[in-house]
């Protein structure tokens, strides 16, 4: 590597500003870490956008930040989900604080986490974009260069101790790092247009198909409906011209109507791939949402499996850098261990969604009415299919003998100190116990203790999930829990009440 170098190093370097970077840089620099932010795109975000639906999990980690309210503030909340014309799934019976999807675009979440990230301190470098990197045992050293400079000038580099991608489909940070992005593309010239329609379908997101096409429809709540389609005896390129009649002739072919629709303020034809990196860890440099995997539109899981990604990946990434655990590599090992099967089981699930839209032969169309009966008479099965889409229903491994609680998710617990996903605000563990016992606080822990009867203790990790839990007082156990998760010993007495 030629040209200049930038030699304060910082504790991460990210790499792109959509939702997945912004959160994770805004986690690391409330932390009180260094970090700095690359994004290919001059600062300002499209008012066009792909992303639309921020599901219950989502709103669930937002709130943990103090930004789940406000963004709820400017969308269209979305309680029930019909599909297929005869599948009606209702959100509103998902355990959590935020139990529909909320409508709004992508820019709206990235306004938020950007504003969060430039409070915490990170520095942003917008225009820039990385054009090589080399790890050693000590750091990594990114080449990065002024996105005008093109090819014609040598780039300068940044070193920092870790690196994330968090650069998209087409990540360079990927692609230095020469790994494979094995998968198929499952589906082609797909159409997206808001637009304004004179008769309304409802509050519902609606999804239908029939032989030929599918498309589905869902409100902003500013007027225009996001409407996405498919047609399998019109596809044509990405670059191929697209009007709205284009739209109107799928949607009635999927709907039966197009519900005269008219003033389109967005037209645009994309594919779809389902592809995901074999491993999200190559030594200190780590790939998070669309930059690790995609998958098809279908579910909307997109955004949400990114900030996902990156609300496991950020406290990890702050405990070691902070020396707060017993087990660095173990812990940082971890975050591909969490989320490589997620993402892997994102891509099932949205690619049997998007197959069963597609459905057009008698066997297809007997299984779509199968598992739409089975939806509709099952409630377990129907709670399940809705807890994998909205991530209410995601869990960790636990490993053997742990508690049948650890690595699931934690809901919004009413605690005496407040409500749990409060706490969680500060980056910390919090340690729930039935009381108060007589030992201060570690360095590194929120303590919150049960408003009711109930005496099982909760140790619980940054992003809301259980790191630790038991039935009965276990001063030992909780010590050695705590030494692993977050390198502290002797925070609590050895009494548990």
């Amino acid at each position: 590597m030629n040209g200049t170098t930038d030699t304060t190093p910082v504790d991460v370097l990210v790499v792109g500003a959509g939702p997945t970077g912004l959160l994770l840089a805004g986690d690391l620099a409330a932390a009180g870490l260094g970090v700095t932010l690359i994004e290919r795109r001059p600062r300002g975000t499209s008012t066009m956008t792909r992303a639309f639906g921020v599901h219950a999990r989502t709103l669930e980690l937002l709130d943990a930040r103090g930004l789940a309210d406000e963004l709820v503030a400017t969308g269209t909340v979305v309680d029930r989900m019909s599909a297929f014309r005869h599948l009606s799934l209702d959100l509103d019976r998902l355990p959590s604080r935020f139990p529909y999807l909320l409508v709004t675009p992508q820019y709206e979440v990235e306004h938020l986490l950007e504003r969060r990230a430039r409070e915490a301190g990170v520095e942003f470098r917008y225009e820039t974009e990385l054009v090589g990197l080399r790890q050693d045992e000590d750091g990594v050293t990114a080449e990065v260069r002024g996105v005008e400079d093109g090819g014609d000038r040598a780039g300068s580099h940044l070193r920092a101790r870790y690196l994330v991608g968090a650069d998209g489909l087409r990540s360079a940070v990927r692609h230095a790092l020469d790994l494979p992005f094995p998968g198929t593309s499952v589906i082609r010239s797909i159409v997206l247009a808001d637009v304004k329609l004179a008769e309304e379908p409802g509050g519902s997101l609606t999804v239908a198909g029939s032989d030929e096409a599918f498309a589905f429809i869902v409100p902003f709540g500013d007027g225009y409906y996001r409407v996405m389609g498919w047609n399998r005896k019109h596809q044509v390129p990405d670059s191929a011209p697209i009007d709205l009649d284009d739209v109107r002739e799928i949607t009635r072919q999927a709907l039966g109507t197009d519900h005269g629709m008219h003033d389109a303020r967005w037209l645009s034809r994309f594919h779809s791939d389902e592809r995901q990196v074999p491993r999200y860890r190559t030594g200190r440099v780590f790939l998070a949402g669309d930059a690790a995997h995609c998958h098809s539109p279908a579910g909307g899981q997109g955004l949400n499996t990114g900030i996902q990604d990156a609300a496991n990946l950020s406290w990890k990434l702050a405990a070691v850098l902070r020396g707060a655990t017993g087990e660095p590599e173990a812990l940082l090992d971890s975050y591909h261990g969490e989320r490589h099967p997620v993402g892997a089981a994102v891509l099932r699930t949205s690619g049997a969604i998007v197959r069963l839209a597609m459905a057009h032969n008698p066997v297809q169309r007997t299984a779509r009415s199968l598992v739409t009966r089975l939806l509709n008479g099952v409630r377990p099965a129907r709670d399940k299919a809705m807890g994998r889409i909205s991530g209410i229903g995601i869990a960790y491994p636990a490993g053997r003998g742990a508690h049948r609680l650890t690595g699931t998710r934690v809901p919004d617990l009413a605690l005496r100190e407040g409500r749990l996903y409060e706490l969680l605000r500060e980056g910390e563990f919090v340690l729930v116990t039935p009381d108060e016992g007589d030992s201060a606080p570690a360095r590194r822990l929120i303590r919150g203790h049960w408003k009711d009867a109930r005496r099982t203790t909760l140790l619980v990790r940054p992003d809301g999930y259980v790191a630790w839990a038991s039935e009965t007082p276990d001063a030992t156990a909780l010590e050695e829990a705590l030494r692993r998760w977050t390198g502290e010993r002797r925070a609590v007495a050895a009494r548990q009440a």
